[in-house]
């Protein structure tokens, strides 16, 4: 039998919906519908908003674009833009939980539907375990620099893994230990995913509200103290290429590679292309949303246009007021904020309440970044498991209405990989994970028009040639400007996923045995 076999549109649907079928033979029941579009959009905000942001945009403003990262923000924001409509028509026309594994099951076969859910775990496990360090980073900065807490010298090992160093009270820099918060994040996350969609929604919805009322203060207690010198990278150039530094060799992890330029701009797009991927984890939820068909297409777009705003003014800001050389650290933003408060003249007492509430609401946004990831990540193993693809993850349980086991066996990986992961490391193999899902999902827009034209569309995406194949070129194009590790460590992974599907995944598929 073909590798490409198709599973039947209608099949795929009728199977999310029939609740004997949800429950894979296990008695726990079928996954509860509680979302609204209000929810869709707030869990896209709240999956938007937060490592890329709070922390990869000092690091990639830093090592690649300099005050041009900017640009690198609109470049993600158009790329997602075309894939965000892409998603939305396929979220509104195939209504189930796994997002793009869904998809490109019906539209390009088995095989290639494992390969997007075996890279969708780069994107959204591997992304909590990202934004799991930054939450780390965010914790130690609140509780050293603004509390004042004096961390012992074992403390301070275990806020960093055995990959990275940590400077102690001595002065002395050793290596870390176990990254204990980001571990403590990821377990106490996924504790509340396990305990329902409704209760999950909620936290998010809170946490959203503090976070966008803390970037909007930022923004705006900024704003009045920019220095435009700060966006001047490169006097000698004219137009926008003033605000992007001249390109140069910069030795980092060992090697040497090009950064900054425009190729530094296009590569800074592809790192802190890991801050928009919290839309698409709106389309996992499909089987929890109370109107899926119109609902789905308004969260996904709204959370991505709002974001995107907020990118471009934050980048602005962050870079207006620090010099780029100085944000390569955990917390940008927390040193944004202590140079907007010795600008303005404020006291040492207004600064410590700034720099905590400013410090706090990262905390919270990096959160609710976990959550949704966390959230994302349970349902594809569930749609995957219930396919026939993966053991044990469809499990239902009886009294919460969540996907049980994957919801623990994701939190205890998460834990792990984010007590001993480097955050850099992670962050960029997220980010190519992302992209080639979203490559596929582009494509499966112009399949399905030629295959199957007579479906219902409840959104369609407009000029949808240039639009899925403009959202794929484009997403290959940032790929392309990833460094060159990166791309190996993205084919070792698919390998490692190739051996799983032909010793497992092939042999249990429910769809070749007819089942």
């Amino acid at each position: 039998m073909s590798l490409f076999i198709k599973k039947d549109l209608d099949r795929l649907i009728a199977d999310a919906n029939d609740p004997k079928l949800a429950e894979g033979g296990h008695g726990g029941g079928a996954l509860k519908r509680h979302l609204t579009a209000w929810n869709l959009s707030m869990l896209g905000i709240g999956a938007i908003i937060g490592a890329g942001i709070f922390s990869l945009t000092g690091m990639a403003a830093a090592n690649y674009a300099g005050p041009g990262i900017v640009f690198s923000f609109v470049i993600g924001g158009i790329l997602c833009a075309f894939a965000g409509l892409c998603y939305a028509e396929m979220a509104a026309m195939v209504p189930v939980a796994g997002s793009a594994y869904a998809y490109s099951y019906a539209t390009m076969g088995e095989f290639v539907a494992w390969i997007i859910g075996w890279d969708l775990i780069l994107e959204y496990a591997f992304g909590a375990v990202t934004v799991s360090a930054a939450w780390s980073g965010y914790f130690v900065s609140l509780m050293t620099k603004t509390l004042g807490v004096e961390f012992a010298d074992t403390a301070l090992k275990l806020t960093k893994g055995p990959w990275e160093t940590v400077t102690l009270a001595s002065g002395e820099v050793a290596h870390g230990i176990w990254n204990l918060p980001a571990s403590f994040i990821a377990l106490f996350t996924a504790w509340v995913l396990f305990r329902g969609i409704k209760e999950s929604a909620t936290m998010n919805n809170i946490i959203v509200f503090v976070k966008v009322f803390i970037i909007l203060a930022f923004i705006a207690i900024g704003w009045g103290v920019i220095d435009s010198a700060n966006w001047i990278a490169n006097p000698d150039a004219s137009g926008l290429s003033r605000l992007v530094p001249l390109p140069a060799m910069v030795d980092r992890h060992g090697t040497e590679y090009l950064s900054f330029g425009w190729p530094g701009v296009l590569t800074g797009a592809g790192v802190v292309f890991f801050a928009y991927i919290g839309f698409d984890a709106v389309s996992t939820t499909a089987q929890e949303a109370k109107n899926p068909q119109r609902d789905l297409p308004i969260g996904i777009l709204s959370s991505l246009i709002a974001c995107t705003v907020m990118y471009i003014l934050m980048s602005l800001t962050l870079t207006g007021v620090v010099n780029y050389k100085e944000l390569a650290v955990p917390d940008p933003v927390a040193v944004g904020v202590d140079k907007i408060v010795a600008l303005r003249g404020w006291s040492e007492g207004a600064q410590h309440v700034i720099a905590f509430f400013v410090k706090f609401g990262a905390l919270a946004g990096l959160t609710s970044v976990i959550l949704v990831m966390m959230l994302g990540q349970t349902r594809v193993f569930y749609a995957m498991a219930k396919d026939g693809l993966l053991p044990w993850f469809d499990r239902i349980h009886p009294k919460y209405g969540t996907p049980g086991t994957a919801t623990k066996l994701t939190g205890v990986f998460v834990a792990l990989c984010g007590g001993l992961m480097p955050m850099s490391l992670v962050g960029e193999l997220v980010s190519i994970g992302t992209l080639l899902a979203f490559v596929l999902v582009c494509l499966s827009i112009p399949i399905l028009r030629k295959t199957d034209p007579n479906r219902e569309r409840p959104f369609r995406t407009p000029a949808y040639w240039f639009v899925s194949i403009g959202g794929a070129l484009a997403c290959l194009w940032v790929m392309y400007g990833l460094p060159v590790d990166t791309w190996i460590r993205l084919f070792v992974w698919l390998v490692i996923g190739f051996v799983i599907y032909f010793q497992y995944g092939k042999k249990h598929s429910k769809l070749r045995n007819g089942k």
